[in-house]
Order: C-alpha cells, then structure tokens, then sequence
C-alpha cells in the first residue's frame, strides 16, 4: 500500500498499522511522535490505528542535547 510518509511516497509492505510500520522502520522502541493526516496518534493506540492508502504520517523522533 502507497502512503506519504515524512513527505515521500513510501510503499508499507505488510504494514497495515502505525505500530506495524514503526516496527518495519525499527523506530517501535525510541521516542517517537506520529502524526496520521494531521492528528497526533496516542502510543496506545499504535497497535489499533489502521492505515490507509494515501495516508500521510508523520514519525517524529525526540532528540536530546544539551
């Protein structure tokens, strides 16, 4: 299935939720915020939150500096 992801076109495979796409980005353990079309996905939601074709995510990684 094709979605926009970060603003590219990606292909998710058999990636069919948020927490199934993190895990094929090897993103599922870090400090991550996602976006899907505009509205903040809760992490207890991951596993529940389907995706859809066209969809457009957002995967924001926490970074920490001083």
């Amino acid at each position: 299935m094709e979605i926009k992801l970060n603003g590219e076109g990606y292909q998710t495979g058999d990636a069919a939720t948020v927490f199934a796409l993190l895990e094929r980005l090897e993103t599922k353990g870090r400090r991550v915020a996602v976006m899907v079309n505009d509205e903040i996905v809760k992490r207890d939601r991951w596993p529940e939150c389907a995706l859809e074709p066209g969809d457009e995510i957002e995967v924001i990684q926490m970074v920490g500096g001083g």
